[in-house]
């Protein structure tokens, strides 16, 4: 038998004797790397909850010794396990998304947040937190706002309760393509349109003004305001959009034609639109 069927045969041995060893002999199995003896001792029925969160906390552990934990009779009665197994950058899907639905909302939000989850796996982790958030108590509601993933923030946006709308805009995970899909969409409450166009932070973008400026609820003196900053070619573009209030349309369209066109002597300075409130 040459050097390389002995590795072999050694490797099987460790992987045997890690499913089946008593508790006392199991530690050295901890400080392996092969994936054969990983996924061996990952079904060792004598590990603990402890053993198999410590196994969990390895972010090379192999897809296949992540579906043994799922599958060991501890995982059932342990949520702390549950919660390992669906935050692991290498559980198989067949682990992760069923899991998903065995946990606490804001266990959810912990994993939606996650650095390490899967892209796909944080999505659905969003989905479920958007359909249990309808039912919670405003107290939760605003926690979520502040502490939520930013696509959760914008649609606990939605709402004419403005201190709710104030912890969404603050939330550190929301972004300028977010808060431009909430102005996109069809319903938008007019206490969401001017607390965006009030907001410290959210107010001063640029991208986030064009749109503001197409917007049929934005204050028309936060329109005023924005225009001389926002580029003659980007402000004819909008001015297309069917949805702009006519009235402020013909303002816009204006307001190119004075920025690019020599003063007129005698000409009359522009004046907005009747409503000083917003935009009907």
């Amino acid at each position: 038998m040459d050097l390389s069927q002995k590795a072999n045969v050694s490797l099987t041995e460790r992987a045997q004797s890690a499913a089946v060893a008593p508790y006392p002999q199991l530690a050295p199995y901890f400080k392996e790397t092969a994936p054969a003896v990983l996924i061996g001792l990952a079904r060792n029925p004598h590990l603990k909850e402890r053993d198999l969160l410590r196994l969990l906390e390895r972010k090379d552990l192999p897809a296949k010794a992540v579906e043994a934990v799922a599958a060991h009779p501890i995982t059932e009665q342990s949520y702390a396990v549950r919660i390992a197994l669906a935050r692991h950058p290498r559980a198989p899907r067949s682990v992760s998304l069923p899991t998903l639905k065995q946990l606490y909302l804001f266990d959810l939000v912990g994993v939606a947040l996650a650095p390490t989850v899967p892209a796909d796996v944080k999505r659905a982790a969003e989905e479920l937190v958007l359909k249990r958030m309808e039912g919670l108590p405003r107290g939760e509601k605003i926690t979520l706002a502040r502490r939520g993933p930013g696509r959760v923030a914008a649609a606990l946006a939605l709402t004419t309760d403005r201190t709710l709308i104030a912890a969404a805009l603050d939330n550190p995970y929301l972004t300028e393509a977010h808060l431009i899909k909430v102005l996109g969409l069809q319903q938008v409450p007019s206490t969401t349109v001017k607390a965006l166009a009030q907001h410290r932070k959210w107010s001063l973008r640029y991208n986030l003004r064009l749109a503001m400026v197409r917007h049929p609820l934005t204050p028309f003196h936060a329109v005023l305001t924005w225009l001389p900053n926002l580029a003659v070619s980007d402000l004819r573009q909008i001015s297309q959009d069917p949805a702009m209030p006519e009235p402020v349309r013909r303002y816009v369209q204006a307001h190119c034609q004075a920025r690019t066109e020599p003063p007129v002597a005698g000409s009359v300075r522009l004046r907005g639109p009747d409503s000083s409130s917003h935009l009907h």
